[in-house]
């Protein structure tokens, strides 16, 4: 943690509730799932997922807003606390509830969302804001996270706005809703596309709207810097003139939270007094280091750092895991489906190119087994494998449908499979009829058909061919 960047952030917290289970029968009561709970997990949602990514980066954070006097809220105050973030900003106020979103999972789909909170304007709107803005002094900057749930009401936004400015503190704010008057004077926002198009009115379907109405947020709403994020595009940045930084993210998961890991990234860029231009060039590099992993997440400046390296070296070695690390980064994946396949994949040929892009389009997620060279030396003889684990590794994580490669020294996978439990197993068409390694724990097992002529074997008999023929 850097105590000289110290950050303030002020928005609606939540608790996101996940339910974890499984599910073999339909209820007799009524055509629903009957999951039956194997664990629950918790984690912070809202502005909380603000302050994650804040303290992921290295930020001393402190946290306000109005939690209910209930459960739900010492829960996320004390999370909050385990974190490292000082929650001495949070008010209770008697009769609110405090925002948990409780989902249901069932063999990692998930089956119903239950919502209980609060969600009109806070009572105690004076007291919140004169009780932030008498602790401004101190903070580099202040966020403002808006999920719509009666925190950051516009007598509140504007108080601090105000006292911002008059203490030279930079104002960076998510913004929810189609009024963003309530935002006026701030430093800047970081609208979506569609957010953007709503509060202008204007339709940004292409770069000559896009200007039109990126011009009008900053005029209108008095900003200093006007932004519009645009997805996989990038972010659009208006000061004299209209610039686009292009996204950097290759691999795309789930973008989940990469808005919040954006506005934590500016905010801690220009705490540390960057250049607005530097700070959004790592906000993209943040959310692209966010949205290749699985489920809300977080960026550290270390896998920034690791993802640039292996920008600059055409480095896939990212993609090669061990079976732990591989079942963390999947424990994460919420509702995508796991797709599992192995082989030896000695010569990476066109038959095996178009077995993997076929096993990936059943799913979402695409994980590779891999013999080790002990293990493809006791399967195919003394004089195999041609190429190294290692060498096959690389080879396989640089194609873009695989998303992760693990290597395993058993003749079988059925270990592997055992760990990730995944949702679809995928094996050749030769497979028709015979016993698949791991059907009894994943049943859906789908079998592609091979490119006829092309197998190593082949590959290799044309290479011994040649030889003698010279």
């Amino acid at each position: 943690m850097d105590k000289n960047v110290k950050i303030l952030v002020v928005g609606d917290l939540m608790l996101d509730h996940y339910v974890w289970g499984s599910c073999d029968r339909i209820s007799p009561e009524a055509p629903v799932q009957v999951v039956k709970i194997k664990n629950e997990t918790h984690r912070l949602g809202g502005a909380g997922n603000v302050v994650c990514n804040l303290i992921s980066l290295g930020a001393n954070v402190s946290v306000a807003s109005v939690l209910g006097d209930d459960d739900t809220g010492k829960k996320i105050r004390q999370n909050l606390e385990n974190l490292g973030a000082n929650t001495s900003l949070i008010l209770n106020e008697n009769g609110r509830e405090s925002s948990l979103k409780s989902r249901v999972m069932a063999t990692h789909q998930q089956v119903v969302r239950i919502d209980k909170e609060s969600t009109g304007k806070i009572k105690c709107e004076s007291e919140f804001a004169q009780n932030v803005i008498k602790n401004l002094s101190g903070f580099s900057v202040v966020l403002l996270s808006d999920y719509g749930k009666g925190v950051l009401t516009k007598d509140v936004c504007q108080s601090i706005i105000k006292a911002c400015k008059a203490l030279n503190i930079a104002v960076l704010i998510d913004p929810k809703g189609s009024d963003y008057s309530k935002y006026k004077g701030a430093t800047l926002l970081t609208p979506n596309k569609k957010e953007a198009s709503e509060a202008t009115g204007i339709k940004i379907d292409n770069k000559e709207n896009l200007l039109n109405a990126i011009k009008w947020l900053k005029n209108e709403i008095e900003l200093e810097f006007s932004l519009i994020t645009l997805s996989e595009e990038g972010i659009a940045l208006f000061e004299n003139e209209l610039e686009i930084f292009p996204a950097e993210g290759k691999e795309v998961f789930d973008v989940t939270g990469a808005g919040d890991t954006v506005l934590a990234t500016l905010g801690f860029m220009l705490a540390t007094k960057a250049d607005i231009k530097d700070a959004i060039k790592t906000a993209n590099l943040a959310a692209a280091v966010v949205v290749a992993k699985i489920g809300s997440a977080t960026a550290t400046f270390s896998e920034i750092e690791e993802l640039l390296r292996s920008r600059a070296n055409a480095d896939f070695e990212h993609k090669i895991k061990t079976a732990e690390q591989t079942l963390e980064i999947l424990s994460r994946r919420g509702e995508k489906k796991l797709v599992f396949t192995n082989g030896c994949f000695d010569i990476l040929h066109v038959g095996h190119v178009r077995y993997l892009s076929k096993a990936r389009d059943f799913g979402d997620i695409l994980v590779v087994g891999l013999n080790s060279d002990a293990s493809v030396k006791r399967l195919k003889g003394e004089t195999r494998p041609i190429n190294s684990q290692t060498d096959r590794a690389i080879m396989l994580s640089s194609l873009g449908f695989v998303d992760y490669v693990v290597i395993f020294d058993e003749d079988t996978p059925l270990d592997l499979i055992t760990k990730l439990r995944p949702d679809i197993l995928v094996k050749g068409a030769d497979y028709e009829g015979k016993h698949v390694v791991g059907s009894e724990i994943v049943p859906d097992v789908r079998l592609v058909e091979f490119v006829e002529g092309k197998s190593t074997t082949n590959v290799i008999n044309r290479i011994e061919n040649a030889k003698f023929n010279s």
